[in-house]
């Protein structure tokens, strides 16, 4: 029991932490903590199981099969939220398959102190985007981008970096931007 239980304790501090600690310090969002930490432990106990289980090849490439197609379909995840739960499924499969407790935590450590720094913006600027509804449409074309970028600076007050117009409205005379910005 402890061979299961000790591991869990580690990936569990570990995914906690990464979710907890990096990823809503930073997005301060909730609503994807269920799907986080679920995967994290589903993920956890199937390898347990596919570990001491002995599977032929064809049935582990059919439930590779099946839970490759999952997918959610009632809201489209951002890059980054997708990075945090790929490191959160892997958390939970590094941490069941791995027999060295040391190794498990010294890997755990690595992948959360990496996030820490890259989240940080230590070595970067974090780039953050918003997408704006904008009503100089004059400003849109290429040639005037730093002057919509000045004016968007302007009217937001952010630290707009660059921009991009995504959608072009003559009727109403206005224009989608998606504003890129430093905090």
């Amino acid at each position: 029991m402890l061979d299961i239980l000790i591991p869990y304790f580690i990936n569990f501090t570990a995914v906690f932490i990464l979710i907890r600690g990096l990823y809503y310090r930073s997005y301060k969002r909730t609503d994807l903590f269920l799907t986080f930490f679920g995967f994290n432990t589903i993920i956890f106990f199937i390898a347990i199981v596919l570990n001491q289980v002995n599977l032929s090849t064809g049935a582990a490439f059919g439930m590779f099969a099946v839970f490759s197609i999952l997918r959610y379909r009632t809201e489209g995840l951002s890059a980054k939220d997708m990075t945090f739960l790929f490191l959160s499924i892997a958390l939970g499969l590094l941490g069941a398959t791995t027999q060295n407790l040391e190794l498990q935590a010294t890997m755990a450590a690595l992948i959360l102190v990496l996030v820490f720094v890259l989240e940080s913006g230590w070595i970067f600027a974090k780039e953050r985007s918003m997408e704006v509804l904008y009503d100089n449409i004059a400003l849109a074309h290429t040639d005037k981008r730093s002057a919509l970028i000045e004016d968007l600076r302007l009217r937001t007050g952010l630290k707009v970096v660059r921009c991009e117009v995504t959608d072009l409205d003559y009727l109403k005379d206005a224009c989608k931007v998606t504003v890129f910005y430093v905090d």
